[in-house]
Formats: C-alpha cells, structure tokens, sequence
C-alpha cells in the first residue's frame, strides 16, 4: 500500500501506508482531532475525516471509501506548531494503529468519517494468557511479554529489582499483567511519537524525562483567560494540596523463617495536619526484607504523589504527557516551576474548506505534578487476578525419577492451564503441600508423586502462592482397590520406590462389611514396632503367625507366658534356650519330651530336679552324662536302674557313695572294679560277700587282713580262726605241708601230739 498524506488546513494533516485512494489522492483528510494521552495509560484520539471537496467525485463514491484497510495499521497526525524559526521541530507528531473507524454521514457532498488511533500496547488488551515466569525480575518479565509483539519499547530504568522466584500471568491481558507488575515496582510508562512510528518508554524516576524537543513549549506562559493574548498560553492553572496519609505499613510471612519479623514501614508524612494517618496493606508480596522495604516505599511514594498536583487548560499544542514544562507569569509565586505533564486531554479543530462556519480551535486541558517531586502512577484499573476456588494440577520431576522433594515436603506441578509447561523438574516453584499434622518434627506426611493429580489452592487467591490442599484420583491413576465392589474398604496402601509394580506396597486397610470386617496390615519388606511402655493384644478366637525365617525375641525384663489349654510347640530342625539366672517349669500333669536323635543338656552350676512319684527315663541308644563339678541323688525310698547292655563309670578323681540303710548290686555276667591308685571301703557294720563260683585276689606286693576281735577263714571241715589275743587256732581233718626248701617250726613250747 502507497504512503500517502493529506493536508485541509495548514495546522493539521495525516499521513499512512494504509490511506485508501481516490483518483490517486488520498481519499481521507483530517478535520478535527480529540483524545487524552498519560502516563502509565493508552492514549486515545480520534479523529475527524474527510473526503476531499474534488470536483468528479460523488457522493456515492465519497460514502464507500475503503476504511477497512486501515484497521490494524499505523497512522501518525501530524500537528504543525507555532514558533520563531529555530526553536525546535515544526510538527508535533501523534502516532499510533488505527483501531476502530467508521461512515458518520453525508454532508455537501462529502462523507465524514472517525478514526480512532491507540499505541500498538493496545495489542497487549487484546491478547490473554496463563503464563509462568521464575527467578525473573520485573523488568526481565515486562521485556519477555513485549518482544513478541516486534514493536518499539525502551526501559530507562534507574533503580535495580530482585528476581521473584514466582510469578504468574492468570488469565489477564498481557497488557493488565504488564500494568500490575510496573505499578508493584513503581515503574511507569509513556509514549514518544515519531513522524511514523511511536515507541513505549519504561521509567522508575523523574531523572528520565525531559523538557519536549521544541523550545516554545519548554516554558509556557500564563495568560488570565479574560486577556487578549496571540500566543499560545496557558489561561488556567490550579495547583491543589491534598490531605494524604504519612505512613505505609506492609508485613508477610516467610515460612522458611516463621519467627522472623517481617514488617516494613515506610513513613513519609506531608507537612499538613492530620498527616500521620497509616495505612497497613498485607500481605506485602515479599518475604527478603530490603525487597519488603523497596515494596512499601514504593507504596509510600504513590500516596505522597496524590497530595501536590495541578491542572491546567489553554490553548497550547504540545503540552505533552511524558515531558517537563515550566510555568510563567503565574500570579500565585509557587506555581512558577518546572512540572511533569502526567495527562493531557487534546481538542483541535482545523479551519475546514466545507464550511465557512468551522473556525480553529486548540484547547489542552492538562494534569502535571513538580518536577521536583517523585511520580508514582496510581493503581491501574483492573485489579489483581485472584482464584475463585481450588483446583487441580499433575505432580511433576525430572524424566526417570518418582518422586521428587525438597526438604520441606515440596513439590513441582504443572497447572492445566499453563500450555507452555516443560512437566519437569522446571515446571513451577516448589509447591507447598498440606498434612494432616504438622508440627515440630512430628506429624503426618505423604509425598505427591510424580504423575499424580493434586488438589491446588491459592494463599489469598493469590495464584503467585499455590498450596497443594489434598490428592484426587483419577482414570490414570485409580483407588487401590476395585469400586464400587469394596466400598465398604477403606485405608492406606503405598507403593515401593524407585522402579516397584503394583505388587510392591505398605498397606494398612479397613474392611467395614458386616460379618467380615477386617484389619489388614501389610509390610512390603520390613516391619518396626516401638512401644515405649505397656502393649496389649487381646485375640477373640485364634491367632496365626507364620514366620518364614528367622524370630528373635528380646524379653529384658521378665515374661510371663500363660495357655489355659494346649500348647505345642514344633521346631524342625535345633533348638537353644538358655536361662542366664535360674529357671523353673511346672506341669500339674503329665509331660513327654521326645527326642528323636541327640539331647544335651548343660547345666553349669546347680540343678534340683525333683519327681513326686515316679520318673521313667527310656534311652534307646546312648547316655552321655557330664557334671563339670559335684553330682547329688537323693531318692527318698527306691531306685532301680537297669542297663540293657554296658555300664562304664569314669570317676576322674574319687567317688564317695553313701548308703542310709542297705545296697543290693546284682550283675548278670561280670564286674570289674578298676581303682588307679587307692581303693578304700568302709562298712559301719557288717560286710557279705557272696561269689557263685570262685573269687580271686591278686596283690601286687602286700595284702593285708585287719580284724579288730578276730578273723575266720572256713571251707568245709577245715578252719583257720585268729583272735585278737594271739590265739591262731587251725581246724583240719589232715594237713599236708610241703616246701622246697626247708620248715622251720619256733615256739617256746612245741607240743607233739
């Protein structure tokens, strides 16, 4: 499309690349234009036009011009300014993309239409997300949200900004969420209009304007608006003190450090009455102090701002929002100083070919505050985004992991809404999450898991504050067990971690049918009970517990163990028990023991066993019995011991046998005494010995036969008695002595029969 421009008049004209054409002129020329411009606001004129007074054009052909064309595209108006030559530009220049034009009527022969043009932020209005950003400072974030729209914008910023670790776009326009973010920060916004173009300029300070290129609008006279005065001037000025709170109060809560006192104040009072008025605002978005200060300070300025402003009307041009102006002449000496212009409202009226009545007109009616003070742009008018209620969102993590935690139990999420989610560990700030309990190292926890849906819900609607609320199933991810069949099931079952199937859990379920409720509790690998005093079980009817390895049973105290009807006990292979102290069994009836191959039995001190009537002890192999020191038997009346085959009795020292009344020792066969050394027996009262058959006494050396009264030694007939007073006295039916050697016989009488 051709650029094209179009002067009526000689003080307004316009000119575009998107001008419809007739007869190869422009078909639109500019009559009037009105709007309002300001800071951190979109400006918004518009203009009268007309088709041109050309011979050879109708009315049908001026009522059909092609307007559409212009919709979406640039159109700058061009302003021609008064003043000496030299003093600057020679054109003012309001720039900006047509957004709405329309056919207003027929008049003598010409078609009137109105054009609105609006800067190209205006695309921003027209646009909405649900957009995340982190660890991104505001300006970092606003740069983000402009460079997709390729438009002109500088920021002249003066002050520096922390990142945030979260901050999210909730479903605004991207030019609301711009606006709320620079207001937070006190940053503000104006436009520079250029012959073809208009750039958007981001500023945090007064240091960043300056006075409007052309010298004649720098410093501005004032003219009463009764006087008679040519040049442009300003005919009303109103400079207006207003009563404004002193002091700003902000706090919040950082539950990384709930003890620390947070709270920021900001106290800048205006030198009037009643100005130590606070105002308190929480929470302040903030949890590092120097960001809560900058944040209240911020605050601070803008109510400040309020309290000394002025406005002012005349018939000026350039009084333009965005740059500094100075008053003159004004009868009230303090308003002679230098302003920033923060709203202007423009009124032009070129003289118009169609008709003798139109007249020029300019009139400015215009807003400024002192130069010397600081600016901060009020709140926009959208209000901050809130969340109206919970909702959901998918736990996420790196790729390959389960679970995915920081020390606080949080967790990452990717919101439904968020289409540029990366569902990974990057996916949104660490997310709190919600317990049943918690307090200092006590509590209930359950980690969200990657995968899982999640109940989200917002600390004060903010959406820059999720909180997970609770966890919600659903076809991906379905209950434990089959429903609606076991509705009447409730509990908990957990699922092992990293790389486990369905088959690997913890559970602890709730059965509530009638007739089978149950408790089900169920360790995946191991299970660990503490009971730091009493523990109870109470069993109805039967108890199982199959242990398919190894138990061990640590009693540090006493235990009593009580069955009021049977017990068996069944080990398979060995079995130890040691009683460090002493230990006693009762049976108030009778007792088997039974064992099929070896028995041992070690008792390293004492052992009383006692049998009120009677013990049987079968063996039907091998008895192996060792005491370390001293054995006793007592048996009160009788005691039989048969041996079947061999008896070995190995005393390594001596043996002492006592009898209180009498002993009977029958031996089928053989018995053999073998004494190492010494072998002594002691009858209190009298001794037998019968043998069978034949006796035999072999003595090594001497063989000695005491008697106390005397010995007597009978075989048959034949006797040899010894008394004890030395009567020897021989009984035979004959003798018979033989020697090898020689007899001798000595005696003091030898008596010959």
């Amino acid at each position: 499309m051709p650029t094209a421009s179009a002067q009526l008049a000689r003080v307004l004209s316009i000119s575009s690349s998107a001008m419809p054409m007739l007869g190869g002129e422009p078909a639109l020329e500019p009559i009037a234009i009105e709007g309002d411009e300001g800071l951190s606001r979109l400006f918004h004129y518009t203009l009268t036009l007309a088709t041109p007074e050309q011979p050879g054009y109708n009315e049908r052909q001026a009522a059909n011009v092609a307007i559409k064309q212009l919709v979406g595209e640039g159109l700058t108006a061009h302003i021609v300014l008064d003043g000496r030559p030299g003093a600057g530009p020679r054109q003012r220049h309001l720039s900006g993309l047509v957004t709405r034009v329309r056919f207003l009527r027929l008049e003598n022969r010409r078609a009137l239409y109105e054009a609105v043009i609006e800067p190209w932020l205006t695309l921003a209005t027209r646009t909405s997300d649900y957009r995340i950003f982190q660890n991104q400072n505001v300006l970092d974030i606003v740069r983000e949200v402009l460079a997709k729209y390729g438009l002109p914008f500088d920021v002249q910023a003066t002050r520096s900004y922390p990142p945030r670790e979260f901050q999210v776009q909730y479903g605004e326009s991207d030019h609301d969420f711009v606006a709320r973010l620079l207001h937070e920060w006190g940053l503000y916004f104006y436009f520079e209009h250029e012959e073809r173009s208009h750039k958007l300029v981001i500023v945090d300070d007064m240091a960043s304007h300056q006075p409007f290129a052309h010298a004649g609008y720098q410093r501005i006279p004032f003219h009463a608006a009764e006087a008679t005065v040519r040049e442009e001037h300003c005919d009303r000025f109103n400079a207006c003190e207003a009563l404004q709170s002193g002091r700003w109060v902000t706090s919040d809560f950082d539950f990384k450090r709930p003890k620390a006192e947070l709270q920021q104040v900001s106290a800048m009072p205006r030198k009037t009455a009643q100005a130590s008025w606070e105002r308190y605002g929480w929470p302040g978005d903030y949890v590092v102090e120097s960001e809560g200060e900058q944040l209240v300070r911020t605050r601070m300025e803008e109510t400040g701002s309020r309290g000394e402003r002025a406005s002012g009307s005349g018939n000026l041009r350039a009084v333009v929002p965005g740059c500094l102006v100075t008053l003159e002449r004004h009868p009230q000496n303090e308003s002679n100083r230098q302003y920033l212009v923060t709203d202007a409202r423009l009124r032009l009226q070129d003289v118009g070919d169609a008709s003798a009545q139109q007249e020029f007109e300019c009139r400015v009616d215009f807003e400024v505050i002192p130069a010397s003070k600081v600016f901060r742009a009020p709140a926009p008018p959208v209000p901050r985004p809130r969340t109206t209620g919970p909702q959901t969102a998918i736990v996420t993590g790196p790729a390959g992991r389960e679970i995915w935690t920081d020390e606080y139990g949080r967790v990452k999420l990717s919101f439904h809404w968020n289409r540029y989610c990366t569902k990974d560990e990057n996916s949104s700030c660490w997310v709190r999450v919600s317990s049943p309990w918690a307090g200092t190292n006590f509590g209930g926890i359950q980690i969200p898991r990657i995968g899982q849906e999640v109940i989200v819900d917002f600390e004060n609607g903010d959406p820059d504050r999720p909180i997970v609320t609770g966890r919600v199933y659903n076809a991906d991810n379905m209950p434990p067990w089959t429903l609606p069949d076991n509705a009447t099931q409730s509990g908990l079952l957990t699922r092992s971690s990293e790389g486990a199937t369905d088959a690997n859990a913890n559970a602890l379920r709730f059965e509530d049918k009638k007739g089978q409720e149950q408790l089900w509790l169920h360790a995946e690998r191991n299970q660990d009970i503490e009971v730091e005093r009493d523990e109870t079980h109470w069993v109805g009817n039967d108890r199982t517990k199959t242990i398919d390895h190894d138990e061990t049973v640590h009693v540090k105290h006493d235990r009593t163990e009580t069955v009021d009807h049977d017990e068996t006990i069944t080990v398979h292979n060995n079995r130890t028990e040691t009683v460090d102290g002493n230990e006693t069994i009762t049976i108030h009836k009778n007792r088997t023991e039974t064992v099929d191959l070896d028995e041992t039995i070690t008792v390293h001190k004492n052992r009383t066993e006692t049998v009120d009537l009677n013990e049987t002890i079968g063996i039907g192999m091998n008895r192996t019995e060792t005491v370390g020191m001293n054995e006793t038997i007592d048996i009160g009346d009788n005691r039989v011991v048969t041996i079947g085959g061999n008896k070995a009795e190995t005393v390594a020292l001596a043996k002492a046998e006592t009898i209180g009344l009498a002993k009977a020792l029958t031996i089928g066969l053989g018995y053999q005494v073998s004494v190492g050394a010494a072998m002594n027996t002691s009858v209190a009262l009298m001794q037998t010995e019968q043998v069978g058959q034949s006796k035999r006494v072999d003595v090594g050396q001497t063989l000695t036969l005491q008697a106390g009264d005397r010995i007597q030694l009978v075989c048959g007939k034949s006797s040899l008695v010894m008394t004890s007073d030395g009567m020897v006295t021989i009984n035979g039916s004959s003798f018979d002595f033989s020697a090898s050697g020689p007899v001798q016989v000595s005696g003091k009488d030898i008596d010959l029969n």
